[in-house]
């Protein structure tokens, strides 16, 4: 048995800790003292339901910590799974919180290895093995759904790992994470590659950029729907019949978003600089140009209270960084529009400004116009007031 410790306890980090944490002692670290709290009584502190069931059904060798120091002082492995925004003042990663956990752990255990999974910049890995004289350090993308984050550490559609593949010692690192990870999944034959950190690292920046794409291209696919009154429905079905293209993520929406599509696809575009390119380019601004298109016809409808049912981008998700639908409610303000908003996720009353009703009733009542970048059965009462493009019923 393994000693593994998980720094970071979002839907990263946790679906990590409990599918590691069937065969190995793992130790999850985060500053938050409530997700410490949570996870120690079996509670999960992310909507996820396999990391629910699995927390209050399963015996797992997990607790949690918010003492670095203890947790990985004589760890084997050390996950590290903290956030990296995008700032668009210097067009990369904020890198900050993943900087710290290696500068942290080389001073406390110089022998684990250390796994990133973060999401990081072309390069960043193999500048911290440089900057720390360790090739213990490699890159594992990863490649979740928010909501059903365990379900795909468990059902992976592959496993990569990026290290030195020049070097017998660290190839060998890299091979016997990716074995660990197969070992604690569900699904017989995994597909598994060990590649260079540059190369993985691309992987996870082109794979998300994609991703963004397919949902930009049926997005403006229903904005032209919208401009010339066809319906969006029976194109996208008809589109999606062909096998080449596949009935999935092909739901309209206000715009991608979530933690992981719009930054990765500007940190793609920034890593384009010095190479010739329009589409990752376009992929970004479609996304502005979707946004913007959905305010404007929501604004033709003058209202003058104008509700957000849910922040959230996903029907299944407590997570609402960069959701698409905040821009939109940001643009109808900016046009005098009054903005209340119905999250049951926040306890506060204020939001950003915003006025945040917690009576779905109430909310119904006093607003004009109510929208939705997914429907729900909750507004099936409303539907006169209703803008929502969600045509299938389905997060993606």
């Amino acid at each position: 048995m393994l000693k593994i410790s998980v720094i970071g306890m979002g839907y990263v980090g946790m679906s990590m800790a409990v599918l590691l944490s069937q065969k190995h002692s793992v130790t999850a670290v985060d500053v938050i003292q409530e997700k410490v709290d949570n996870v120690n009584n079996k509670i999960s502190p992310i909507e996820d339901k396999e990391i629910t069931d699995f927390l209050s059904k399963k015996q797992l060798n997990l607790k949690a910590t918010t003492n670095l120091q203890s947790a990985v002082l004589d760890a084997d492995y050390v996950i590290i799974a903290t956030p990296t925004n995008y700032d668009d003042s210097v067009n990369k990663f904020d890198t900050t919180s993943v900087d710290s956990v290696l500068k942290s752990v080389s001073k406390i255990n110089a022998k684990g290895v250390m796994v990133i999974k973060s999401t990081v910049p072309m390069g960043y890995t193999q500048k911290a093995i440089n900057l720390y004289k360790n090739k213990r350090i490699i890159f594992c993308p990863e490649f979740l759904r928010e909501g059903k984050a365990l379900y795909d550490n468990l059902f992976p559609s592959r496993i990569i790992v990026g290290t030195q593949v020049n070097d017998k010692d660290s190839y060998k690192t890299a091979l016997n994470f990716a074995e660990i990870l197969k070992s604690c999944s569900l699904k017989p034959d995994v597909e598994t590659m060990v590649i260079g950190t540059l190369e993985a690292e691309a992987v996870k920046l082109f794979a998300n950029t994609y991703l963004a794409m397919r949902v930009a291209f049926f997005n403006e696919l229903d904005s032209f729907a919208m401009v010339n009154d066809l319906n969006a429905q029976q194109i996208i079905k008809g589109v999606c019949l062909d096998d080449r293209i596949g009935n999935f993520y092909n739901n309209p929406s206000f715009g991608y978003g979530g933690y992981c599509l719009p930054k990765d696809s500007k940190q793609l575009l920034a890593s384009f600089s010095n190479t010739p390119n329009n589409l990752i380019k376009a992929i970004v601004e479609s996304n502005k140009t979707r946004k913007s298109f959905i305010s404007k016809k929501i604004l033709d409808k003058k209202p003058q209270k104008v509700g957000v049912f849910r922040l959230t981008m996903k029907a299944n998700s407590d997570n609402f960084r960069c959701s698409s639908i905040q821009d939109v409610m940001n643009e109808l303000s900016q046009n005098g529009v009054e903005i209340l908003i119905y999250e049951p996720i926040l306890k506060q009353n204020e939001f950003n400004g915003y006025k945040v009703l917690n009576d779905i009733n109430v909310f119904k009542t006093e607003c004009d116009v109510i929208i939705a970048n997914r429907n729900s059965k909750l507004l099936s009462d409303v539907k006169e007031k209703l803008f929502t493009r969600d045509i299938f019923n389905k997060d993606c």
